[in-house]
């Protein structure tokens, strides 16, 4: 599939999304909202596996842009969701830059559990904050859209369109991002690095290139889901969090830019359905689909569709 037909094929189906939208509940359109989130993050754990690392820490931008976002709104006075999440992708690349100076050191389990111990310091700093709620975390106020303000009827296919418009940009970018040079280094360096080195390009520079667009990416996820829930805390930033990126990148395979979002997709369906009709035990039914898929499609859904298609491999 050539890059211009994957976006075009994931548009049209956003576009079909927000066509139907009248006709779905209002859970629905939340648990949509929530995928769609969590495929932006997951969109920056496929470059991360591309390059043969797994973070355990992209968490720490996810509830980072969620608290710039809950806190611009609440002590900033600012109400529109499109400046909101410009300043949460600007305050998660920054910090993201300045972390992947460090972690673009780092290969294997060390990149994965530092990532994962400075996910868990903002969680430690924001839980012992008692002015932002401490564990208990403080409400994020109603949002405008360029100067309008949804109804309360209307609000939940406004904010979901919002994540529908962010989601096909960061495909798009993505897919260009993969088809570059540095993009095609990934998969290079995840079979030789040396080799890479040796080549003339810098792994390291790569490394640090896709963490911190991974770092924008889950950061205005995490906008999105502060404007959506409409509360937020430090849960956000907990390694548990981080872990659920992995499983839906697992899941959804690396295929495809798209493959995100599909994943995300299966996994809210599955933990929609799971917490209702067992809620004691969701997590049991949500592991052994990740190990029935991992048995039957190690190289996820994305696979299942391209097997469809009868893509060649």
């Amino acid at each position: 599939m050539s890059a211009d037909k994957t976006v075009i094929r994931f548009a049209g189906f956003l576009l079909a999304l927000l066509l139907c939208a009248s006709f779905i509940p209002q859970w629905g359109l939340f648990m949509l909202t929530i995928v769609l989130a969590n495929g932006l993050v997951v969109l920056g754990c496929l470059l991360f596996l591309r390059a043969g690392l797994v973070s355990f820490g992209q968490a720490l931008y996810f509830c980072f842009g969620a608290y710039t976002t809950g806190l611009a709104a609440n002590f900033l006075n600012v109400t529109d969701v499109f400046l909101l999440l410009l300043m949460s992708a600007v305050t998660s690349g920054i910090m993201a830059w300045l972390l992947g100076v460090l972690l673009s050191k780092y290969r294997a389990i060390f990149f994965g559990l530092l990532s994962m111990a400075f996910s868990m310091i903002l969680y430690g700093l924001l839980a012992k904050t008692e002015s932002l709620g401490s564990t208990d975390g403080f409400n994020v106020p109603a949002v405008t859209i360029l100067g309008y303000e949804p109804s309360s009827e209307s609000v939940r296919v406004s904010i979901l369109a919002v994540a529908a418009l962010l989601a096909l940009l960061a495909v798009s970018f993505g897919q260009a991002f993969l088809k570059s040079p540095m993009g095609l280094l990934l998969t290079a360096i995840r079979d030789n690095e040396i080799r890479v080195e040796y080549m003339g390009a810098s792994a390291q520079k790569t490394i640090h290139t896709i963490y911190v667009i991974g770092g924008v990416f889950a950061g205005l996820a995490g906008s999105i889901v502060a404007v959506s829930v409409g509360h937020i805390d430090p849960t956000m930033a907990v390694w548990t969090t981080s872990g659920e990126f992995v499983f839906i990148t697992i899941m959804g395979g690396i295929g495809s830019v798209i493959a995100p979002f599909l994943g995300a997709l299966a996994f809210g369906i599955i933990h929609t359905v799971a917490f209702s009709e067992s809620p004691n035990t969701w997590q049991l039914v949500l592991g052994t689909a990740l190990i029935g898929i991992i048995y039957i499609l190690p190289d996820g859904l994305w696979s299942l569709l391209s097997r469809l298609r009868g893509d060649k491999k």
